[in-house]
C-alpha cells in the first residue's frame, strides 16, 4: 500500500510539473489517503507486537 502512495505522490509531482493541476491534486489526495491508511496499519501492528511481547513472560 505504500508503495502505490509513493507511485500516486510521483504521479502528482509529474503532473504538477506538466500543469495539470486538477490530476495533480486528485493524485496527491490519494496519496495522502493511501499514506494515512499505510500509517494507520503500521501502528496497529506495532501495538500488537508489543502486547504479543508482553504476554510471553
Amino acid at each position: 500500500m505504500l508503495k502505490w502512495a509513493l507511485i500516486f505522490l510521483v504521479i502528482s509531482l509529474i503532473a504538477g510539473f506538466l500543469g495539470f493541476s486538477g490530476v495533480s491534486a486528485a493524485t496527491a489526495t490519494v496519496a495522502k489517503v493511501l499514506f494515512a491508511i499505510a500509517l494507520i496499519i503500521f501502528l496497529i501492528f506495532v501495538v500488537l507486537a508489543l502486547t504479543a511481547g508482553s504476554l510471553a513472560f
